[in-house]
């Protein structure tokens, strides 16, 4: 992918109606802006009970928003990437119902993975507490089929989200169906959600075991002879994002966030530094997406010390709240029928209190860490908690998936705060030096200065964290210094 900034958002909640009339606000209103796009799931149906994370028929985009040839025509004005969901499929799904109607008869049967081929001889509840989950209880619910019997089928997420066997034959072809279909419509990077959780294996947590990461190194080489990149999403402790690097094309930056608050609220950039020093230089740096604020990617994990001690961390968390007057809080753990226990939900303009200036200076150290900037839809519009939406759903991730009309696109687009993120996506576009190498500055902890050097190109970034102001130092060709302050 491109380095240059990233768009991550759904079609049908950016002011588009469809395909088309997306591409052309791609090529119009945000025309330099962003390089590629991550679109989130359009397959059929996007709106499921998951916001389209479990697809009903993952070969087809929904047609209500287009068609695949509508996929391949924004591919022409930027590069695509989208979500191979690997765990698992909707209950719905054609596959999973001829499983219900025909038990192991059915051609589909291998598909899916029931508690009895990992435990064939049963298991005590022990060893089932060893098994990873980002949600309360066990991942297993009891399917009734057709005929009256019943199985305990492998869901991980929710009992609508049926596992998959990925090892299976079934399994291995579903997934090359779908890697098929992208490489021929021009998807350049797919990302590998929920892979962590992909292998079951007896005695195991079940999540990013060893037989995890060969199995997403397998599919690795099976998308890059396709000409398609793989970004691998997982919510995990530090060192664990560190390893996972080691052995893919890319990873997300899950820390920066949390750090990025913790510099600004603190007004100390001692944790972001030591993040800085030792962060995968093959991530896709984030504030926002589709899903809350992650914790657990820089907690403590059991006797390993996490990015930032605890205590702060709870700060941290509450003054997100504060921030919010309490929005985050309702949107956030138990609250709302949340599924994710270690993210708060919140829009990243509200968790820093709606200070443009704070903002501002959060994208600019996003748009200068290590990695390629991608920024959400509703981050790009500098959005605000969708309490109407939280209400209607109950659904605490919905707080920052707002629905935006064209009419509140376009005024979104004018607000001065989005006009300056504008500048600095531009900036960070254009400017050579982040074609070149990243240079962590010595500071005291109350200021942030890093810098990108390429040949004579150098782009510098100094912050003064107690007053919140930043200015952006850089040459031309000739070496002329400009600067911009903010």
């Amino acid at each position: 992918m491109f380095n240059k900034v990233q768009l991550i958002t759904y079609v049908e909640r950016f002011g588009c109606n469809n395909m088309a009339e997306f591409t052309a606000l791609v090529g119009n209103e945000l025309k330099g802006l962003v390089a590629g796009v991550h679109l989130l799931p359009f397959f059929y149906p996007f709106d499921g009970e998951d916001a389209g994370f479990d697809p009903i028929d993952h070969l087809s985009v929904d047609p209500r928003l287009g068609k695949w040839m509508d996929i391949n025509e924004l591919s022409g004005e930027v590069q695509i990437m989208a979500d191979l969901i690997v765990n698992h499929v909707s209950a719905k799904s054609m596959q999973f119902k001829d499983y219900l109607r025909h038990g192991e008869k059915s051609k589909y049967a291998n598909l899916f993975l029931s508690y009895d081929k990992v435990f064939p001889e049963g298991a005590a509840e022990i060893e089932l507490s060893r098994i990873y989950r980002p949600r309360p209880g066990f991942p297993f619910t009891a399917i009734k089929f057709d005929d009256g019997t019943s199985k305990s089928i492998w869901t991980t997420f929710t009992g609508n989200q049926i596992d998959i066997d990925v090892k299976s034959t079934e399994g291995i072809n579903y997934l090359e169906e779908i890697l098929t279909t992208f490489q021929q419509v021009g998807i350049k990077m797919i990302r590998l959600d929920a892979a962590g959780y992909a292998i079951k294996k007896r005695g195991t947590s079940c999540f990013m075991i060893p037989e995890t990461f060969e199995f997403i190194d397998e599919l690795k080489e099976k998308a890059r002879q396709k000409g398609i990149e793989v970004l691998v999403e997982v919510h995990s402790h530090y060192k664990t994002q560190i390893e996972i690097a080691k052995k893919v094309d890319y990873v997300y930056d899950f820390a920066l966030p949390v750090l990025v608050l913790d510099t600004i609220f603190n007004q100390d950039a001692s944790n972001l530094r030591k993040w800085l020093k030792i962060s995968p230089r093959n991530a896709f740096t984030v504030l926002d997406t589709h899903d809350g604020i992650g914790i657990v990617d820089v907690a403590e994990e059991g006797d390993n010390a996490g990015l930032i001690e605890s205590s702060r961390l709870d700060n941290i968390v509450e003054q997100i709240h504060i921030n919010t007057q309490n929005q985050s809080k309702r949107a956030t753990g138990a609250a709302a029928s949340n599924l994710d226990l270690y993210q708060v939900n919140c829009t990243y303009y509200d968790a820093l209190g709606r200070n443009d200036k704070h903002y501002l200076l959060a994208r600019a150290i996003q748009f200068f860490a290590p990695g390629i900037p991608q920024v959400y839809y509703v981050g790009l519009l500098a959005g605000e908690n969708d309490m109407e939406l939280l209400a209607k759903t109950n659904v605490g991730r919905d707080i920052n998936r707002h629905y935006y009309s064209k009419n509140e696109l376009r005024t979104a687009l004018q607000k001065p705060v989005v006009k300056r993120l504008k500048e600095l996506i531009l900036f960070r576009n254009s400017h050579p030096a982040f074609q070149g190498e990243f240079v962590l500055h010595p500071t005291e902890s109350n200021a942030l200065k890093v810098s990108w050097e390429n040949h004579n190109y150098v782009a510098t970034l100094f912050a003064d964290l107690k007053t919140g102001r930043f200015e952006i130092i850089c040459t031309d060709i000739s070496g002329k210094i400009i600067i911009k302050s903010f």
